[in-house]
């Protein structure tokens, strides 16, 4: 089992806190309003702790679980106390005007920015950011497991988050190093695109089904 820092508190951050922690992971929960940390914690129960951005992190992993334009920022400030930690990269860099495309730089993702923020010793993944927060709290997509598409340029760490994903009864599926990242953050604006327009009604996931 694995314990678990989730920066963030919204929709996203309280699926991940419920699973993990039914789980058997331990969780901790920051938020920058103190109350409202404090109210997930006590919400999400299992010995949920809660804290305010710059807090000590007691997990060893570290998930994003904030708007992407907050994530680099808040792991410049953490620093150094981020070495040795693994960051779990959720964030969609969505041009939130139309989605109609992503605003990280050309060439680029959200997981690659936040990764040149971070100090050296630390390893950003990026996991969950394909899957909504309420097809999570699910767990399952049909008769199988969710898949949960991860990237990462460390094979430590992503081993790490694979067990912690299996921990969840979530299937990880490796596509490769960060640079991947940036496709993956495509594929959610796809997933995005089909539920604004209604192409699809209902949740639903992506995923990967073997036909034989």
């Amino acid at each position: 089992m694995s314990s678990i820092s989730i920066i963030g508190l919204g929709n996203m951050a309280r699926a991940l806190g419920a699973i993990a922690l039914e789980c058997g992971n331990t969780v901790q929960v920051i938020g920058r309003d103190a109350a409202k940390a404090a109210d997930l914690a006590g919400a999400l129960g299992g010995g949920a702790i809660a804290g305010t951005i710059g807090a000590a992190l007691a997990g060893d992993i570290v998930i994003l679980a904030v708007p992407y334009d907050s994530a680099a920022p808040i792991v410049r400030q953490y620093g150094d106390a981020l070495a040795g930690k693994v960051i779990v990269d959720i964030t969609n860099p969505f041009d939130r005007a139309d989605f109609s495309g992503l605003v990280t730089p050309d060439g680029s993702s959200a997981a690659q920015e936040i990764a040149k923020a971070a100090p050296a010793g630390a390893h950003v993944v990026k996991a969950f950011n394909t899957v909504f927060g309420q097809v999570l709290a699910a767990r399952k997509a049909g008769d199988r497991p969710l898949d949960v598409f991860i990237a990462g340029d460390d094979d430590g760490a992503k081993a790490h988050v694979s067990a912690f994903i299996e921990s969840l009864g979530l299937r990880p599926l490796d596509t490769g190093g960060l640079k991947m990242a940036h496709w993956l953050e495509g594929a959610a604006l796809v997933i995005m695109r089909l539920a604004i327009g209604q192409a699809v009604k209902g949740n639903f996931s992506l995923g990967i089904d073997i036909l034989g």
